[in-house]
């Protein structure tokens, strides 16, 4: 392989025993061009350099495979996935995987609409929709093996936004920076309201840049309750703290 970046991705991946093929290189080549030529018209992400989307959303994205056994994952969904993050790439490696991606700006979801076409993924659904709302649909809720968001909220809020997905028994995996150990402290209250119980938190060190990463794993222990998630905006306004 010529390209240096895309070799490294791979190698990177590979230490962690994910072995990519060329139509998978392929798509993640096409998702960053796409990615960075929309960018240009729209706010989708602040880094613009080809070697930091590889890193920065891609392998970061991927790396809540290394903790989470993916084979045995059939159904995500991606709460206020912005530009993606992290349920595209999970879905250009691990093709098996039957993929919601939630976000609550149209323009966001008509720029995904226009990557799953472009990648020739099948198996995805992208939804415009608050996650307050969409979590009120009988078919999204409680009724995934996983429910991931990166970079969205604080834990306490983001508990209420996305636990009532997951299927009781499934996990909550909330990305964050170094910083979360407070917010993760301040969540006791909105886990044992809605029905979630904290596994682990694991920690991941990105290979080039070397900045920390947490990754936060819930599990969903009973279905939720019917009063939440509150009505559009009210979570924000006054997390379960």
């Amino acid at each position: 392989m010529n390209d240096r970046i895309a070799a490294r991705f791979a190698e990177w991946l590979a230490e962690r025993r994910i072995e990519l093929n060329g139509a998978q290189l392929d798509r993640f080549e096409t998702y960053c061009r796409e990615l960075l030529a929309w960018n240009e018209k729209m706010n989708l992400t602040a880094i613009t350099e080809r070697e930091q989307v590889y890193e920065k959303h891609f392998y970061d994205s991927v790396s809540l495979s290394f903790f989470v056994p993916m084979e045995h994952i059939a159904r995500v969904a991606d709460i206020g996935t912005g530009a993606g993050f992290p349920g595209l790439p999970l879905k250009i490696v691990f093709p098996h995987l039957e993929l919601v991606l939630v976000d609550s700006l149209a323009k966001r979801v008509r720029f995904l609409e226009h990557v799953v076409e472009a990648l020739g993924l099948e198996g995805v659904e992208c939804r415009h929709a608050r996650a307050e709302d969409a979590a009120r649909d009988s078919f999204l809720r409680d009724g995934f093996d996983l429910v991931t968001a990166r970079a969205v909220a604080r834990l306490p809020l983001l508990n209420e936004l996305c636990l009532p997905f997951a299927a009781p028994g499934g996990r909550f995996v909330a990305m964050k920076g170094p910083d979360a150990e407070d917010e993760i402290r301040e969540s006791a209250r909105s886990l044992r309201e809605l029905g979630g119980e904290l596994v682990k938190v694991h920690r991941l060190v990105l290979p080039a840049e070397r900045a920390e990463r947490l990754l936060v794993e819930i599990r969903k222990t009973r279905p939720t309750p019917p009063a939440y998630p509150r009505k559009a905006g009210i979570p924000a306004k006054n997390p379960l703290i």
